[in-house]
């Protein structure tokens, strides 16, 4: 589990094709100077792969055949930069919000709208996710924990502030870019509750059945 807050900017060594994936090389320098362990999980740009081959200069990932058409992953080239984060570990600060690391869409960079040293991002909404994203609720950019400040029936906006810019790989990207997204867990749950026959119309019970009973 990750939290979508990014602790540090990785840069692609190379991406190199074999039957039936590939391997990802990333140099990184982790700000606690703490190298990952072989088997560790790091979010990549918001996808979670599994480190092999760790060292204190970065580490390689192995990319599924599912990885690959599931992700922007096999975009890359050598020297883009790529948003890194490892696992939340028992104790530590919970920030953000829950992201699990699962690429639930692709989606675009419809429009940027500077405020200052501020942006506004309007992001084009694919309608299979509609149901999962509220107004005030939570998503993942590339693995960047945002909260949705305005909805549309085909749209959702995000407000980032100029450490998001500074401190994550979102200060360089340009209208049209597209982004890996991630739903909240938790709206994926009771958008597939409401989904379920037995539960149509009845809204509060799919809300008591997801948290064990009651809400208080």
């Amino acid at each position: 589990m990750f939290t979508g807050l990014i602790e540090t900017i990785g840069t692609v060594r190379r991406l190199t094709r074999s039957s039936g994936g590939a391997r990802l090389e990333v140099e990184a320098r982790w700000p606690d100077d703490v190298t990952p362990a072989r088997g560790d999980s790091i979010a990549v740009n918001g996808a979670c792969l599994t480190a092999v081959d760790p060292s204190d200069r970065g580490f390689c990932a192995d990319l599924s055949s599912e990885t690959l058409a599931r992700t922007l992953l096999a975009e890359l080239r050598p020297g883009a930069s790529v948003n890194l984060e490892r696992a939340l570990r028992l104790g530590d600060r919970f920030g953000g919000h829950i992201v699990q690391g699962h690429v639930d869409a692709h989606v675009r960079l419809a429009s940027i709208h500077p405020e200052g040293g501020f942006q506004r991002w309007r992001i084009a909404l694919p309608p299979a996710h509609a149901r999962e994203i509220a107004s005030k609720g939570s998503v993942a950019l590339d693995g960047v924990s945002l909260t949705v400040s305005s909805l549309g029936a085909d749209w959702f906006e995000v407000a980032l502030i100029p450490e998001t810019l500074s401190a994550t790989t979102l200060g360089a990207l340009t209208t049209g870019s597209r982004l890996h997204l991630e739903t909240d867990v938790l709206a994926k749950y009771v958008a597939r509750r409401l989904e379920d026959p037995t539960t149509a119309g009845r809204p509060s019970n799919a809300i008591e059945e997801l948290f064990g009973g009651g809400v208080a």
